[in-house]
């Protein structure tokens, strides 16, 4: 037997567009515009917890941070708080596939001002959207390190189903990691996108932004 023949119209790169939110605006990185930004809403985790099991960082200086946002693999966006009015995280596509129509999200990293927050759930939204609706994506993908339980979880909670685990899949800072796999498919989307503008609803917030119902498909 074989699979089942798929529509071959291959799927669009991101495009250098805002996507715009209720909560947030993911803007595509320009470095001049978004770093200051950026380094200072990063430096308020004094720890370096942001990046324990990302590839690069914490980073010492600026000059590091801007090093980082030109990876030419990444797409990477710069999340704007309507509510801090400031750049206070970063998400990025990756491992563009135009013709299976699969894409990637990832590098995400939250500063501590909007963890756990409205805007960072509405950030996973956009992009999720923006990739089936815009880009034309059959499938949209999460990895993550194995050992990095609060990423799985938060896979976990955003819609996505764990696939397996890629042993030995990387050296990351000289470390071994296995990668946890998660996706959601286009056929999916549609029960997705309800339960997101379910919760994403002013309604569903009070004043303070504090969620009144969480997250549910």
């Amino acid at each position: 037997m074989l699979g089942k023949i798929v529509n071959f119209k291959k799927a669009k790169k991101p495009l250098k567009t805002n996507l715009i939110g209720k909560y947030v605006v993911l803007e595509p990185i320009n470095p001049k515009k978004h770093i200051k930004d950026l380094y200072k809403c990063f430096s308020l985790d004094r720890k370096g917890t942001l990046w324990t099991y990302m590839s690069d960082g914490p980073f010492k200086n600026i000059k590091q941070l801007d090093a980082y946002l030109k990876n030419k693999d990444c797409y990477f966006y710069a999340i704007y708080s309507k509510k801090h009015k400031k750049y206070s995280g970063l998400a990025s596509y990756l491992r563009v596939n135009l013709k299976a129509r699969s894409i990637e999200v990832g590098y995400i990293t939250y500063s501590p001002i909007i963890q756990r927050t409205v805007q960072a759930t509405e950030t996973m939204y956009l992009m999720m959207k923006n990739a089936f609706e815009v880009l034309g994506n059959r499938r949209y993908e999460w990895k993550c390190n194995n050992l990095n339980t609060s990423s799985k979880n938060a896979a976990k909670r955003l819609g996505f189903k764990f696939e397996g685990v890629f042993r030995q899949m990387f050296v990351i800072k000289d470390r071994n990691r296995d990668s946890a796999w998660f996706s959601i498919i286009d056929k999916e989307w549609g029960k997705i996108k309800q339960g997101y503008l379910k919760f994403l609803s002013p309604k569903n917030f009070d004043k303070n932004l504090i969620q009144k119902r969480k997250l549910k498909f």
